[in-house]
């Protein structure tokens, strides 16, 4: 007789043209991943092959209960890691019967903007790191963590190596191959300064892809653990085409606005005075990793957040 596993591994394509796909979606907290699946007829090679569905969005606090259907759109395909064969998994965005983006569905503008002609010129590159942490199972403690106490002082994790540092490399590394099995653009991953806190980092993307490419199943509510410990947080890097094609001699457009953070808006929801709070000079922050100054200064986890940025587009580069 068949075992779980053998079934769980069980490869269909001797028998059947038939494929699994799992439509995945951002949910209604704008943090949580919904999905399902379906056969389809294969091979598939491409988003609009797939059929559109529908799902009862008031059961994901995205629709009221008397008029709850959302139409999802297939986005992007990858290879599924976990059911491999021909089987796919495809990012979804929202929309209504009647194909008005929901409140929730932000790909639909992000998209829109991406694809206009003179921000499709500029072949901007993303390059976004995420940071996350594990916790241990059935308990809310992270990860190499003795439960209801604390780990000593940072210092020896970051990028460390042995059983008594990294812990929780083989799940790392699982989700490494899974992403590269999936065909997304992981460029790598370490261990970052508390114990149990990793970081991935996905690109160079172009445009839309960098998102359709990041998502994580890692809770990004705020601060579990109150402490003098590292929060985690996710950053992002941009490179326009006209960086990359300098002559010599040529002067580079701005990458950004003065830093002056008279630029910056943050958006602070519900749990928000746990994931904003001072650090101290001795710990790891900004760009480079060093606190430049005497003063404290602030890091956050990733936020739902509006970043308006009104600064004029650089001149073209001169010939």
């Amino acid at each position: 007789m068949a075992s779980l596993a053998d079934l769980v591994n069980l490869d269909l394509s001797d028998c059947t043209d038939k494929i699994i796909v799992e439509y995945l979606w951002v949910g209604g907290s704008g943090i949580d991943i919904r999905s399902k699946a379906r056969t389809v007829n294969g091979p598939i090679t491409d988003a609009s092959q797939l059929p559109k569905w529908n799902y009862d969005g008031s059961s994901t606090g995205q629709a009221p209960g008397e008029d709850s259907e959302v139409i999802l759109y297939p986005q992007a395909i990858f290879k599924d890691p976990f059911r491999r064969g021909d089987n796919l998994l495809v990012m979804c965005d929202c929309y209504t019967p009647q194909g008005v983006p929901i409140p929730t569905n932000k790909r639909h503008n992000a998209a829109k903007i991406f694809n206009t002609p003179k921000v499709a010129a500029e072949e901007t590159w993303y390059g976004i790191e995420q940071e996350y942490t594990l916790l241990q199972k059935d308990v809310n403690w992270p990860l190499g963590w003795p439960i209801g106490g604390y780990p000593g002082p940072q210092g020896p994790y970051y990028c460390a190596a042995g059983a008594d540092k990294a812990f929780g490399r083989d799940i790392v590394d699982a989700h490494y191959k899974a992403c590269l099995y999936a065909g997304i653009n992981i460029s790598g991953i370490n261990g970052e300064v508390m114990p149990g806190q990793w970081e991935f980092q996905v690109g160079p993307s172009v445009g839309i892809a960098a998102s359709d490419q990041l998502q994580h199943q890692v809770d990004a509510g705020g601060r579990r653990v109150r402490g003098d410990q590292d929060g985690h947080r996710e950053a992002g890097q941009a490179a326009r085409a006209a960086h990359r094609r300098l002559r010599r001699g040529q002067r580079a457009p701005p990458h950004g606005p003065p830093r002056d953070r008279r630029h910056q808006h943050l958006q602070v929801g519900r749990g928000g005075p746990r994931r904003v709070r001072p650090r101290g000079p001795r710990h790891r922050e900004g760009r480079q990793g060093l606190l430049r100054g005497p003063q404290a200064g602030l890091q956050h986890g990733p936020l739902r957040r509006h970043l308006h940025d009104r600064r004029d587009h650089a001149p073209p580069l001169s010939q």
